[in-house]
């Protein structure tokens, strides 16, 4: 049995005193000080319990009762002279007992057995558990640190209707769901529902990534990866028609999604039309940045992806072909200008078998068709022609509800779906970015992959968006 001394006076400590007595299991023996009556509960007292009435700031009295040896002392008064005089008062009669004190007042103390709870500070972090922008962090289990964190999933948030099983969770997991106030036990299957909350535990500064992650609502691309698109023209490699399609389309693209600021980097500047043009198009929502130093993309492009906050890479297809592991390391979307024309873009496509990365990147996939006002197209290739409907096609038919925008569900047994699309003007194929995408097109011939066949669509306008693999 633990002997624990409560020095206690107000309302707070009243309150305090009508929990702990309502708990009903405790071996503990309370020793209670107050100097008020009335702070006592009223009703019946527990048998470990004893109560005495006098004022804790007199030594002399203070002493007759720490004669007993107490395992811990808690202070919770009203009034600052009275609490820092009580707590003189126990650590001049021991040194070593742990003395939790109730600080209102910012007492500043060094004493290693000391324990200060700031009641503004517990107070302010409660109110501010139910904003709905606020992480809510466990304040008295664990480190408190903000290692276990609760996450409310707003219904435009990218994590809706994901299998638990698609999200990566490095340093971190998603060890419970609660939902319909009721706890679930995830389970690598169980799908997250708008509303729900996910109590997720891990490293403190990645559950903060992840908060942001999760608060992100639709309407937002080219974030989470970053607010703004970049173009890299190098105007000794290029041809100019080459360069003008893609600044065009990169500016086009600008002004259609959410992304804050195109940045437009030349390098190997040469005098032309285009590069006298280039040079009036600076704005506020355009910067135009001249290179006359660096020679090579690969000098420059990692770290203005950092430097820029960039979301969203363009290209063509001959600098795509070319420098693809540069942009593979990026760790960007890319988006791969085709030659048919941006005005003819009318459909998104998505051409899976059944990819946990696709599931990952939908999203993203949604929120680009519904800020280009695309329709959008899964073509579910299943030569094996099994019966059974996919996770991946449930995963679309619930995220189309999210979106306000329909999936149109293309079930092919027999025909790979590339052979179909090849000839089609109006396309934007969206494709994880594998490692495999920049492997040799020799070996990817004999491939049923369709992701690693993806080039079979070049001349078709691409979203690359990367994945973990």
């Amino acid at each position: 049995m633990k002997r624990i001394l409560i020095i206690a006076d107000g309302i707070l400590a009243k309150h305090f005193l009508e929990r702990v007595m309502a708990y009903k299991d405790s071996d503990n023996h309370y020793t209670v000080i107050t100097y008020h009556k009335k702070t006592i509960p009223e009703g019946a007292r527990p048998e470990n319990f004893t109560f005495l009435d006098f004022d804790p700031t007199s030594f002399a009295k203070l002493s007759v009762i720490m004669n007993k040896e107490f395992f811990q002392v808690m202070i919770l008064v009203s009034k600052k002279i009275d609490a820092v005089s009580a707590y003189e008062n126990v650590r001049r009669l021991d040194t070593k007992v742990q003395v939790v004190l109730m600080d209102r007042w910012g007492v500043d103390c060094d004493d290693e057995n000391l324990v200060l709870i700031n009641s503004r500070e517990v107070l302010a972090f409660r109110f501010a558990d139910y904003l709905s922008d606020m992480p809510v962090i466990a304040q008295n289990v664990g480190l408190g640190i903000g290692e276990i964190m609760e996450i409310q999933v707003p219904i435009g948030s990218s994590y809706v209707y994901r299998h638990i099983a698609s999200i990566q969770q490095k340093k971190w997991r998603i060890v419970a769901i609660y939902r319909n106030n009721a706890l679930i036990l995830t389970r690598p299957t169980l799908m997250i529902q708008p509303n729900d909350v996910l109590l997720t535990i891990g490293d403190p500064n990645v559950l903060n990534n992840v908060f942001r992650s999760v608060k992100q609502e639709v309407g937002r691309f080219p974030s989470p990866f970053g607010s703004n698109i970049y173009v890299i023209l190098d105007m000794r490699t290029m041809k100019e028609a080459q360069m003008e399609t893609i600044l065009d389309d990169a500016m086009t693209l600008h002004s259609k999604i959410n992304s804050k600021k195109l940045h437009v980097k030349v390098i190997n500047p040469t005098q032309n039309k285009l590069f006298s043009k280039m040079k009036t198009l600076s704005n506020v929502n355009i910067n135009i940045s001249i290179d006359y130093f660096s020679t090579d993309a690969g000098d420059i492009l990692m770290g203005d992806v950092a430097n820029y906050d960039v979301g969203l890479l363009v290209t063509d297809s001959i600098f795509f072909f070319k420098r693809k592991e540069l942009f593979y390391e990026a760790k960007v979307p890319v988006f791969k200008i085709g030659k048919w024309g941006f005005s003819n873009l009318k459909t998104g496509a998505i051409l899976a078998s059944d990819s946990e990365e696709i599931e990952k990147g939908s999203s993203v996939i949604l929120d680009c068709c519904t800020q280009l006002d695309l329709e959008v197209n899964l073509y579910h290739y299943d030569p094996d022609g099994k019966a059974q409907k996919s996770s991946l096609v449930e995963h679309f038919e619930n995220l189309s509800k999210l979106f306000g925008k329909e999936v149109e569900i293309i079930q092919d047994t027999e025909k790979n779906p590339l052979i179909k699309l090849q000839d089609r003007q109006d396309l934007l194929q969206f494709v994880p970015f594998h490692r495999k995408i920049i492997e040799s097109h020799f070996t990817a011939i004999f491939s049923t992959d369709l992701e690693r066949l993806s080039y079979r669509l070049d001349d078709s306008y691409q979203l690359f968006i990367p994945t973990n693999a």
